[in-house]
């Protein structure tokens, strides 16, 4: 609950401060570092906030949400997990030229669902998995843009995630990663 109060507290301060607001979608690459998965297509969507610090650096924390998980094909079984997430990344930003920006920062991750697909011998079926996992997820994110015209941007971030996403987990940590490409609007 600590976790969830700071992340709500980060963005709400954030928005007090804010000079443009916006929102944001794109697409997933989504994967976990599980060894015999592969990487799935997931959406994310949501909204920004954007407070220059200083003339060339900026926080910006956003409200995502994010569709992630992995696929995999073992002894013929083929399994797709799919999770989403409400994601709350804080990333610092910074404009190396006209147009141009890097970003860094931490991503607090909230799990909203988690189902498991596979299909074994022709049969399909789906289970949900939600309360063999974490409800928190933490990653950092590393990033690049660039503004087409002033309201409109393209962007691309990878997130490495920190946290194992198993619960009760006796083995290798199990952790999100995800990269991401979309574009932002501002709106203000």
């Amino acid at each position: 609950m600590k976790k969830v109060l700071l992340g709500l507290g980060l963005f709400a301060a954030s928005f007090a401060m804010a000079q443009k607001v916006g929102v944001k979608a794109g697409g997933n690459l989504a994967s976990i570092s599980e060894n015999d998965t592969k990487s799935k297509f997931g959406f994310y969507a949501g909204a920004y906030f954007n407070a220059p610090l200083t003339d060339k650096l900026s926080i910006q924390p956003e409200v995502l949400y994010s569709l992630q998980g992995a696929k995999s094909d073992v002894a013929g079984a083929n399994a797709t997990l799919n999770t989403g997430y409400v994601n709350v990344p804080v990333m610092l930003q910074y404009n190396l030229a006209e147009g141009f920006f890097v970003e860094a920062g931490p991503q607090f991750g909230f799990l909203t669902s988690a189902k498991m697909k596979a299909t074994v011998a022709g049969y399909t079926g789906e289970v949900d998995v939600k309360d063999t996992m974490n409800s928190f997820d933490f990653g950092i994110g590393l990033g690049a843009g660039y503004f087409i015209t002033p309201k409109l941007s393209v962007n691309a971030r990878y997130t490495a995630g920190i946290t194992d996403i198993a619960k009760d987990n006796s083995g290798d940590a199990v952790r999100n990663n995800v990269f991401q490409f979309g574009l932002g609007y501002t709106i203000n």
